[in-house]
């Protein structure tokens, strides 16, 4: 069993390429500015901010965390495990990296729903304008983010192994931009208000 051997010099170094680099770089500036904005925004309405704050459940943000965070290690046991050609090890981690983008989703719907009951809609106030706009932004990128590591899933489940070094980077790339941009929000959004 080889593994593969990584070329330094070519343009899908570094892991995962340099358009997904950008593409990350665009992200997190987007979820950056709509962070200062939400703090600004704060500053006019300090009551409103922290009162809003308090109706979050931090257990389920916390949970969250902790479901990313894990999945984030699955998907780099993935990387290393695909880089020794180890393929059914990498495939039972992408598993595991998949179920814990599957349980942040059930969670934030469960969560969702329960704003939803509670009046507690895009439209209520400032805060929760925020609030929904920058969550659901990145449940959209949790989504796609499954969606790559389904097909990566399928690609490592083929008999011939279609899959290259920096398809497998690329998605634990996006998969780990997913990761950060969480723990950007969530501490901003569950815990300073």
């Amino acid at each position: 069993m080889e593994s593969q051997p990584i070329n330094a010099k070519n343009i899908y170094y570094p892991p995962g390429g340099i358009l997904m680099w950008i593409i990350i770089s665009l992200e997190l500036f987007t979820f950056g500015m709509a962070l200062v904005a939400m703090v600004m925004y704060s500053k006019d309405e300090p009551e409103v901010f922290h009162s809003s704050r308090l109706l979050l459940n931090t257990t389920f943000g916390i949970l969250n965390t902790v479901f990313l965070i894990t999945s984030g290690f699955f998907m780099t046991q993935v990387v290393i495990s695909f880089k020794v050609l180890a393929i059914k090890k990498s495939a039972f981690y992408l598993k595991l990296t998949m179920l814990g983008g599957v349980l942040f989703l059930i969670l934030k719907s469960i969560e969702y729903y329960g704003k939803m009951e509670a009046g507690l809609t895009i439209n209520h106030n400032t805060f929760f304008t925020f609030y929904w706009m920058l969550t659901l932004f990145h449940v959209i990128h949790v989504i796609v983010g499954l969606v790559i590591l389904s097909s990566v899933y399928v690609g490592l489940r083929k008999k011939s192994m279609v899959l290259e070094m920096e398809d497998v980077e690329a998605s634990a790339t996006f998969w780990h931009m997913c990761d950060l941009i969480w723990l950007l929000l969530f501490p901003v959004i569950y815990l300073i208000f």
